[in-house]
C-alpha cells in the first residue's frame, strides 16, 4: 500500500467493573497497545481516540459509543490511510439463522451496555473503507475468529489443536466471554418481554443503535465485495474462549493473554513483520505458556503477506 497519509486508531477496553462479568486486564491491554502505536507504528497521539469503563471515563464503551468512533474513523479515511480498532473485552457467540454456517453461531463482543456489535456490523465497516485505505483489527475476546463476516481465512482453526496444556502461572484466569443464555436473560430483566428472540430485546432496548444483525427486515444481505482492506487477528478461533489474566495480591498487571502475546512478538522483533507472522508467532507464545486458545488471521491473500499496520520504514540518521 502506497502513499500512506493519516494513522488513525480506536482502542477499547472493557472491564465490567463491580460486575457478574468483571475482568482485570483489558484496560490495561489497550493503554500498552496505545504507547506501541505511538513509539512503533508511527500514530499521532491525538489520532487514538481510547474508550475504557474505567471510573471517572468521560465517553464509556457502549455499543453506540464504539460504532460511532469507528464510522468517524473509516468514514473520514481516504487512500493510504492506515486505520486500526482494538478490543479488548468479552465475546459472545449467537445462534445462526444462516443454513449451513459452520459453527452454527454469529460472532459478537460485548460492549458495557450489552449492545451487541456483530460480524455483520465489522463487514459493513470494512465494505465502506476508501479504495487504498486499510482497517486492521485486533479482537482479543472468546468467539472472535471470525468476526468480520465473509472475511478470507488464512490462518484458521488448528487441525492438531493441543489439549491439555498446563498452564504455566500463577494468575488467576478468566475466560472473556458471557454466554448467549446470560445475555439474553440480562437483556430481558431490562425490556420484561418474555420473548427469546434476542433481536426483539435488541431492538427495544436499542432501536437504530442496535447491530445491523438485528434489523434484517430493512437490510439487505451482507456481502464481501471481493478481496478487500479489512484485517482481523481474532485471539482465538470462533469456538474457543480467550484469556483475561489477573495476577491479583501477587502484584503485577493484569492482561488479556493474546494482547500480551502480541504485545511480546512485536518486542522480540523490532522490524516489520506480517500480518500472518504476528498471528503464527503469537500462537507458538500462547502455547508455550500453556494457553488452550489459538489466534487467527482473516483477511486478503495479499494482505495476510503485507506489514503489520504497514509498519513505517526508519530512515538513517
Amino acid at each position: 500500500m502506497e502513499g500512506q497519509k493519516k494513522r488513525l486508531a480506536v482502542l477499547v477496553g472493557c472491564n465490567y467493573p463491580s460486575t457478574s462479568n468483571e475482568l482485570h486486564g483489558c484496560i490495561n491491554d489497550v493503554l500498552a497497545m496505545k504507547e506501541t502505536l505511538v513509539k512503533r507504528f508511527g500514530f499521532d497521539d491525538n489520532d487514538i481516540e481510547v474508550l475504557t469503563d474505567a471510573p471517572n471515563s468521560c465517553k464509556l464503551p457502549t455499543g453506540a459509543n464504539i460504532k460511532q468512533a469507528l464510522a468517524k474513523m473509516v468514514d473520514g479515511a481516504e487512500a493510504g490511510d492506515v486505520l486500526y480498532f482494538h478490543y479488548s473485552g468479552h465475546g459472545t457467540r449467537i445462534p445462526s439463522k444462516k443454513h449451513g454456517h459452520h459453527f452454527r453461531h454469529e460472532e459478537a463482543i460485548v460492549p458495557c451496555d450489552f449492545n451487541l456489535i456483530t460480524d455483520l456490523d465489522f463487514r459493513q465497516l470494512v465494505n465502506r473503507l476508501a479504495k487504498g485505505a486499510s482497517l486492521t483489527i485486533i479482537s482479543d475476546s472468546c468467539h472472535s475468529g471470525g468476526l468480520i463476516d465473509k472475511e478470507k481465512e488464512q490462518v484458521g482453526p488448528s487441525s492438531s489443536v493441543q489439549k491439555g496444556l498446563i498452564l504455566k502461572t500463577t494468575n488467576t484466569l478468566t475466560h472473556k466471554t458471557i454466554p448467549y443464555d446470560s445475555i439474553l436473560h440480562h437483556l430481558s430483566s431490562q425490556t420484561k418481554a418474555t420473548t427469546t428472540d434476542i433481536g426483539t430485546h435488541m431492538l427495544e432496548l436499542f432501536g437504530s443503535d442496535a447491530s445491523l444483525r438485528f434489523q434484517t427486515a430493512s437490510h439487505a444481505p451482507m456481502e464481501a465485495l471481493g478481496p478487500d482492506e479489512g484485517i482481523l487477528l481474532s485471539g482465538c478461533q470462533a469456538d474457543e474462549t480467550s484469556a483475561d489474566m489477573n495476577p491479583g495480591a501477587g502484584g503485577g498487571k493484569a492482561y488479556g493473554a493474546f494482547s500480551n502475546a502480541v504485545e511480546m512478538v512485536l518486542r522480540e522483533k523490532e522490524g516489520g513483520l506480517s500480518n500472518r507472522e504476528v498471528v503464527v508467532r503469537a500462537r507458538k507464545v500462547l502455547q508455550g505458556q500453556g494457553f488452550e486458545q489459538h489466534p487467527c488471521l482473516y483477511c486478503s491473500d495479499e494482505n495476510a503477506d503485507a506489514t503489520f499496520l504497514w509498519q513505517p520504514q526508519k530512515t538513517e540518521q
